[in-house]
């Protein structure tokens, strides 16, 4: 009996010495308690000079997170295969030179309509679910090459039809990680959901009507949409490319701005950037003012902030208005755009079939693959794609005036007037930027979405008129539900918008990580 006791003991014993190794391996590596949530550009990148991780022990630690966590919201379509290959090279770059790019080692999450080399992608659909472009999208390739990390690509709704959830044949339905019984909108649903998840550091999204700024707000992101010419799509799966506008959603105004500045410019594959000209500053880093509201003046769009407003959205949004007065804002109430009403309408042309035929033409080149009536052809496993798409069999133009041609907004007759309209009255009241609820209405539940998607702000104004529009996290409503406050500017003036924005949230700090485990 002793000497089984004894032997008992000497077991447990060693059994304590390898737990206590192992414990002391898994403190060494810095993956294993590497806190990823809320991680910044410049925290990274402070982390790298300092030593105290490198980027593949960064990358791996957000992949580890993806594995563990993902499977609750479903945002990831994706995992890049070389992205740990990607950051050994950045690692030994930056022991060689000492010297970082500007987004040097930094994880980026891609929405899956972002032409991506080596990696599929396939905007959510059948049709495409087999496509690996050969070269990255003219956005994507100059992210890369300052040092960002694609490390996934995340789902959307089916070829971006839908602003009211994330859905897709290849991936699914993407719930919000504030609330799983909610919708993160759409259709970049899958960008909003993992950044705001802490997956990744920044990430891109696309935005027709709503898409970036939509589930940036339901996430509590920051969304750029900037001005339609600032920006390339070329290399982007398109919806409505006379609307279409790619760019950042990340968790702060600083990390958008940082990516903002890699990816404005002239693109040759895509004339609308012409207009961008002599229109870009040095950097736009150097409007991230903590004190940018002081001395403003900030115009309240009541037309849409008072339309169906949820009562919890409209205590928000005063507040926000309170807060932008306590640093220094001087709000001019219930602006009114002449003719408001009017001018909104019929702004919309149905151009889907035109713009993927003429993507699948440049980019996926398959005989099999070359019109609408092919993709209809392959399927989809959506009921709401299906029905968009055989809708646009005989939908084209606008629907009301076929007979005004469907251009850009720098020759759109319409669009232009629209956008006359609104920059007139700010000229007249000397606004810096005019401000609304992006939803007036808290986040839709995805068993009932399409009856409860409701106070949808972001496509009244900006996409057709071409102005930038940022949205940035007001607070939380009921039910932990994020919600977000746009500010719209005056064409190409994203410097104001950073400043007015950057000083909003660092003066209300309403970002909170979502408490997934």
């Amino acid at each position: 009996m002793i000497k089984y006791h004894e032997a008992r003991l000497a077991t447990i014993f060693c059994l304590g010495i390898v737990l206590l190794l192992l414990s002391n391996c898994e403190s060494s590596d810095p993956t294993n308690h590497l806190n990823l949530e809320e991680l910044s550009i410049k925290k990274i990148h402070q982390a790298y000079q300092n030593g105290n991780y490198s980027s593949e022990q960064l990358v791996q630690a957000y992949l580890n997170r993806i594995a563990k966590l993902d499977s609750s919201i479903n945002s990831i379509t994706t995992i890049n295969p070389k992205a740990l290959e990607i950051a050994q090279a950045l690692d030994a770059e930056l022991q060689q030179d000492g010297v970082l790019r500007p987004l040097h080692g930094i994880p980026m999450i891609v929405k899956d309509n972002f032409n991506t080399k080596g990696l599929p992608t396939t905007a959510g659909s059948l049709a495409l679910k087999d496509f690996i472009p050969n070269e990255d999208a003219y956005m994507v390739d100059r992210l890369v090459k300052a040092g960002a990390i694609i490390i996934a690509k995340s789902n959307m709704a089916e070829w971006a039809f839908s602003p009211m959830h994330t859905e897709s044949s290849t991936a699914g339905t993407t719930k919000n990680p504030y609330n799983l019984l909610y919708v993160p909108a759409g259709s970049s649903g899958g960008t909003a959901a993992s950044v705001a998840a802490n997956f990744g550091v920044i990430g891109l999204g696309t935005d027709t009507g709503n898409s970036i700024r939509g589930p940036s707000s339901h996430c509590a992101l920051v969304g750029f949409r900037s001005t339609l010419g600032l920006t390339s799509r070329s290399g982007i799966v398109p919806l409505y490319l006379r609307n279409d506008v790619a760019g950042p959603m990340c968790r702060t105004v600083e990390d958008a701005t940082r990516v903002l500045e890699i990816i404005a410019g002239y693109d040759p594959l895509d004339p609308m950037t012409k207009y961008s000209a002599d229109k870009i500053p040095p950097n736009y880093t150097q409007f991230l003012r903590p004190d940018g509201l002081n001395g403003s003046r900030i115009g309240v769009l009541r037309t849409l902030s008072e339309q169906n407003v949820h009562a919890q959205i409209k205590r928000l949004f005063e507040q926000a208005l309170a807060d932008m007065r306590a640093q220094g804002a001087e709000i001019i109430d219930s602006v009114e755009i002449h003719n408001f009403a009017k001018l909104r309408q019929n702004q919309w042309c149905g151009e889907f079939r035109k713009d993927i035929e003429a993507y699948l033409t440049t980019y996926v080149k398959s005989d099999d693959l070359k019109s609408l009536e092919d993709i209809i052809r392959v399927g989809s496993a959506s009921d709401f794609a299906s029905s968009r798409l055989n809708s646009f069999l005989t939908r084209t133009g606008r629907g009301n005036n076929p007979e005004i041609p469907c251009l850009d907004p720098y020759t759109d007759q319409l669009r232009v007037a629209f956008r006359e309209a609104i920059e007139m009255k700010m000229d007249s009241l000397n606004l810096d930027a005019i401000v609304y609820p992006t939803w007036n209405q808290i986040p839709a539940r995805l068993d009932s979405f399409s009856v409860e998607y409701l106070g949808d702000n972001s496509q009244i104004i900006a996409p057709h008129t071409g102005q930038p529009a940022f949205t940035v996290p007001m607070g939380f409503s009921q039910d932990n539900l994020p919600a977000g406050i746009q500010f719209l500017g005056r064409m190409y003036d994203e410097p104001t918008l950073i400043k007015l924005t950057y000083a909003y949230e660092q003066a209300t700090e309403h970002r909170k990580t979502p408490g997934l485990n």
